[in-house]
């Protein structure tokens, strides 16, 4: 294998190793010193004696001191043991891998919509560059980005869900469904609303990235030597400008995660979505230590891997990076 393969592997898993240490503990710490006790939170509206309280803290090791508490918790997760959820009472990858499969799904939907919507309405600007529509797509993309997500999120439940209720107003199935009886289009439809929002937040990026690019395209040579054999402004965008400003646009996109990820939080809580986000609400304000790391460690390797994809994708746009790098 290459040696600048080798040292960009290298250098990349190095990265990934500090960075999940670094979250580690800070997030143990923040946890550590938390005013919730999680004793309490176990017997949330429940009365329990002392006894109780001591027998719970020694099963589930919250008498021991924060830093015995973390070096067993790391010891456990070099060996492939992220622990059991006491608010779900179950493994914290099974939590995980269940909870994500719902915020993948939202992350996807809305990830498609943000870079097939920002990449027409990008097109659109660069190619009637100063028009009336021009101004109106700038606006329009300028305004996406100044509005917060849950701020979106309530209008959104209000008017569509409230007023003219197009869509249902929570959750990712009808209440009372088992989750085999819950029909592919019943899950469509309970995760449009919270994936046209989460959208949003990606699309201002996209629109104004692909229109200066494709402002560039138009006045390259190659494009006023198709001007001039008399093809229409059309042909020569579809001929010329698309593949020109395609990777730069999906370059873009991939290294959009962390904002899609943080995002993807606020939709869900506004929603009521049963995704991570709610996940790892209930688990802060619950005290499920073993949870809240978990989620924190696969959100940097999933945040991580998305970077990582966007740097790869980067050195083949631009060579000279590459080489700057030593990437493949």
């Amino acid at each position: 294998m290459d040696k600048r393969v080798l040292f960009f592997l290298g250098g990349n898993l190095v990265r990934l190793s500090l960075l999940l240490v670094a979250v580690s503990t800070i997030s143990f710490i923040l946890l550590a010193n938390s005013p919730i006790d999680p004793i309490d939170a176990y017997f949330i509206n429940k009365a329990a004696s002392a006894e109780q309280h001591a027998l719970v803290a020694a099963y589930w090791g919250f008498d021991k001191p924060p830093l015995e508490r973390f070096l067993i918790w790391a010891g456990n997760i070099l060996h492939g043991d992220f622990g059991t959820s006491f608010i779900y009472r179950a493994p914290v990858l099974e939590v995980i891998r269940e909870k994500f499969r719902l915020t993948l799904l939202l992350m996807l939907t809305a990830w498609m919509l943000s870079g097939v919507i920002g990449f027409v309405l990008g097109v659109l600007g660069g190619m009637y560059r100063g028009s009336r529509l021009d101004k109106v797509i700038q606006g329009f993309s300028l305004l996406c980005v100044s509005v917060p997500v849950f701020w979106l999120g309530l209008l959104f439940l209000m008017v569509f869900a409230v007023k003219l209720q197009w869509f249902p107003l929570a959750l990712a199935a009808p209440i009372g469904k088992l989750h085999e009886e819950v029909t592919f289009a019943e899950q469509i439809h309970h995760l449009i609303l919270p994936a046209l929002t989460l959208s949003v937040t990606g699309i201002s990026s996209i629109t104004l990235q692909t229109r200066e690019k494709m402002i560039e395209v138009m006045g390259t040579n190659y494009m006023l030597f198709a001007e001039a054999r008399g093809e229409s402004l059309w042909q020569r965008v579809r001929r010329h400008g698309l593949r020109n400003i395609l990777m730069p646009v999906v370059t873009l996109q991939f290294a959009s995660f962390n904002e899609l990820f943080g995002g993807a939080v606020l939709a869900e809580t506004v929603f009521s979505y049963p995704g991570l986000g709610g996940t790892v609400t209930m688990a802060g304000l619950r005290g499920d230590l073993s949870l809240l790391l978990g989620i924190a460690i696969f959100s940097a390797v999933f945040v991580f891997v998305g970077n990582l994809i966007a740097n790869i994708l980067y050195g083949i746009v631009d060579p000279q990076l590459r080489e700057g790098r030593g990437m493949l």
